[in-house]
């Protein structure tokens, strides 16, 4: 059997069925500023989104839809953002990267050799280059080489086509969206379904950036004044794996912040340049995390920094990560969820094709049930089952 013939766009369809079903339930609670949020969305002119409950009226757990849907559609798209919506995600996630010129695109890297057909223009030949970003040598084009113009020449598709075939039916379907028409976007949204759309925005590589005169988050700051998102209780999270950017971003405006953490061995970029030499198994010991307190709301680990792997892959004990995170009045929304075989812990996995779907609700109801605020998921129609799961267990 072909990889399209294991699992067909049927069963994603059952899948989505099932999670618009039950998740009526999560949609309600997503509602829960109701006839505030609808009026908010209504007054489009006087840019009012930002005066919601904050990102503590959001659903426990809240499915952060993760670049979109992009387990079945080309991420950070249109296309991917709102069938994330249509699927129930309580939250959007954005990455942002500039152009030459100064506009903020979504990407999720500046590298789009594999999330373009930027390939397949000779007129781009010569812009091929290689480049260090953030200790990593990469080949390929980038988005800082480019004008806002010359961008929206290319067409987004699929970064991984050899696991997510199918969507590569949607090649060609979109282009690269800047961040203001994503804002645009999500008012629109906002006023057709009658409730505030949460985004969930990452500046990515932000120190390489402001190296090269490209500073995001003076830019970002500008773009959420002017939409209204700029404050304590806007829908919108900023976040970042480094720490600087979170405190440079505090400064300028309200709305919350999330600072990402990866490997416990890792450094975040902007503490390799300063010289400073705390790496993320510092920043979550309990001082770390108070420090993190000191100017952001929250965190967003990897999730093996809540439960960890074993040498063979599989789930071992829960760290207290989540414990010492509250008590420091931090929400936690780990990093990612993912329905194939090949990013699910061993113990989940299902067969031997790692591109077929493993025991993804088995894996969340583990996660889940640490007590997390949230989750970053590819596929928000199963993490919202799971989520639905969960709360009708409590």
């Amino acid at each position: 059997m072909t990889q399209g013939e294991r699992r067909t766009p049927a069963r994603r369809t059952v899948l989505g069925a099932a999670g618009a079903t039950v998740l009526g339930a999560s949609t309600a609670l997503a509602a829960v500023t109701g006839t505030a949020q609808a009026a908010a969305a209504d007054r489009g002119s006087d840019r009012t989104p930002g005066r919601g409950h904050g990102y503590r009226s959001l659903p426990v757990p809240t499915v952060i839809g993760h670049r979109g849907a992009s387990g079945y559609r080309p991420e950070h798209t249109l296309g991917s953002y709102r069938h994330a919506l249509d699927l129930g995600a309580h939250v959007v996630e954005q990455d942002l990267v500039p152009t030459r010129d100064g506009h903020l695109v979504c990407r999720h890297e500046n590298d789009i050799t594999g999330t373009t057909d930027v390939a397949d223009h000779p007129e781009f030949a010569s812009r091929k280059a290689t480049k260090t970003v953030d200790g990593v040598t990469l080949t390929g084009w980038f988005t800082e080489d480019f004008t806002l113009a010359e961008l929206k020449t290319l067409r987004a598709k699929e970064r991984i086509p050899g696991t997510r075939q199918e969507n590569t039916l949607y090649d060609g379907r979109w282009t690269v969206p800047t961040f203001e028409e994503v804002l645009r976007w999500a008012e629109d949204e906002g006023r057709r379904r009658g409730r505030e759309i949460w985004l969930h925005v990452e500046t990515k590589h932000p120190s390489y950036f402001r190296s090269l005169g490209l500073g995001l988050e003076e830019r970002l700051a500008k773009l959420l004044r002017r939409y209204g998102r700029h404050r304590a209780n806007s829908p919108v999270f900023l976040q970042s794996f480094e720490p600087s950017s979170i405190q440079r971003l505090a400064k300028l405006v309200d709305a919350p912040g999330v600072v990402l953490l990866s490997g416990p061995s890792s450094r975040p970029w902007d503490f390799v340049e300063a010289g400073d030499p705390r790496t993320v198994a510092d920043l979550v010991t309990p001082a770390g995390l108070r420090w993190i307190a000191s100017y952001a709301q929250g965190i967003g680990p990897t999730l093996d920094l809540v439960i960890p792997k074993d040498a063979s892959g599989r789930l071992g004990t829960p760290t207290t990560l989540v414990r010492d995170a509250h008590a420091e009045g931090l929400i936690l929304h780990p990093y990612t969820h993912r329905n194939e075989n090949t990013f699910l812990p061993a113990d989940f996995r299902k067969g031997t094709d790692p591109t077929a779907y493993g025991d993804s609700f088995g894996a969340l109801k583990r996660y889940l049930e640490t007590g997390i605020d949230g989750i970053f998921s590819d596929n928000p129609d199963t993490a919202l089952l799971a989520a639905a799961d969960l709360t009708a267990r409590d």
